[in-house]
């Protein structure tokens, strides 16, 4: 017997934003700089940059407290971190340090010793990144959809961040409730996050979707708590891990008959494993190619700046 399907939950970063793409753009025009000055290619640095980021990042005290509530590397450059509790007050005391050391290191890489262009670039990094809010053109049409479903947005990351962009975005008003990690002190995969989510917007994990992008954080942690699981493979990312998704999607225009055949009020059916659609499939069967994406250990990503996994934020 299909369970009623009444509750569904969003992710943010790369689910209904594009986080990583907003990140290179900002990362590239912070470093344009660079290329004027010293002939250095912004997008060849940005990749410097990364690194020098993750190895300043992971050898801080308070990694193990960003890697529970999933604060990337890259977060740090520009997240303010307000709120009270000790560890954020050592982290907004050393953000200012963090983000010049690391331009400065990504800048000697490249050969050139300039503590004055490093520290420029470190405050035009936030500045830049603060301006975008880039939702994919698949979310507003998605949402405007979804008024008979109580909906929830559960996101990693630090909560000054995580609210800015929201704001920022005007998807605020679509959402019954609002999670952020920062806000509690764990993230996903935690499966108390979920539990917490389910609790506050009055559902039972069977009449529940999570809808993310990343195959360990939103898919697999969602099952665990017993919730069914819709995977937004936008990159046609290759199932990773072992996780097979109730459902995968290319992206959220495809949600529709999903949630008619999870057991929602949809008016399309969706095509069961097996079925041959070319597009939608239980399971996670899905032709095309294929490449993982989303939120694991917040730093890890591909060349390019592509992350592989973040402990999602996102």
């Amino acid at each position: 017997m299909k369970s009623a399907l009444s509750t569904l939950v969003f992710d943010l970063d790369d689910t209904l934003m594009a986080e990583e793409s907003s990140a290179e753009a900002a990362f590239v025009a912070a470093g344009e700089p660079a290329r004027e000055r010293y002939r250095i290619d912004p997008r060849a640095l940005h990749l410097t940059l990364r690194k020098a980021c993750r190895e300043r990042w992971y050898a801080f005290p308070e990694h193990p407290y960003c890697k529970r509530v999933g604060i990337s590397s890259w977060e740090g450059m520009w997240a303010e971190f307000t709120g009270p509790g000790p560890e954020l007050e050592r982290l907004r005391s050393w953000a200012p340090v963090y983000r010049f050391q690391s331009w400065q290191t990504a800048l000697r890489r490249h050969g050139v010793d300039d503590p004055a262009l490093a520290g420029e670039m470190a405050e035009a990094f936030p500045r830049l990144r603060r301006r975008l809010h880039v939702i994919y053109p698949d979310t507003l049409p998605a949402l405007r959809k979804l008024e008979g479903y109580a909906l929830g947005l559960l996101t990693n990351g630090a909560a000054d961040l995580q609210r800015r962009k929201i704001e920022g975005a005007g998807i605020a008003g679509y959402f019954r409730e609002i999670l952020i990690s920062g806000d509690i002190g764990f993230g996903k995969p935690d499966p108390r996050i979920y539990g917490l989510m389910l609790e506050r917007l009055g559902a039972a994990p069977r009449a529940a979707l999570m809808i993310g992008n990343n195959p360990v954080t939103d898919i697999a942690a969602a099952q665990r708590a017993g919730m069914r699981a819709v995977w937004v493979n936008r990159a046609g990312a290759a199932p990773s891990g072992g996780v097979v998704p109730d459902w995968e999607i290319a992206d959220l225009s495809e949600l529709e008959p999903v949630l008619e055949a999870a057991g929602g009020g949809g008016s399309i059916r969706a095509r069961r494993k097996g079925e041959d659609d070319g597009r939608i499939h239980a399971g996670g069967d899905r032709g095309g190619r294929k490449r993982p994406g989303g939120r694991g250990d917040p730093d890890r990503f591909r060349a390019g700046g592509r992350r592989e996994d973040r402990g999602e934020g996102a």
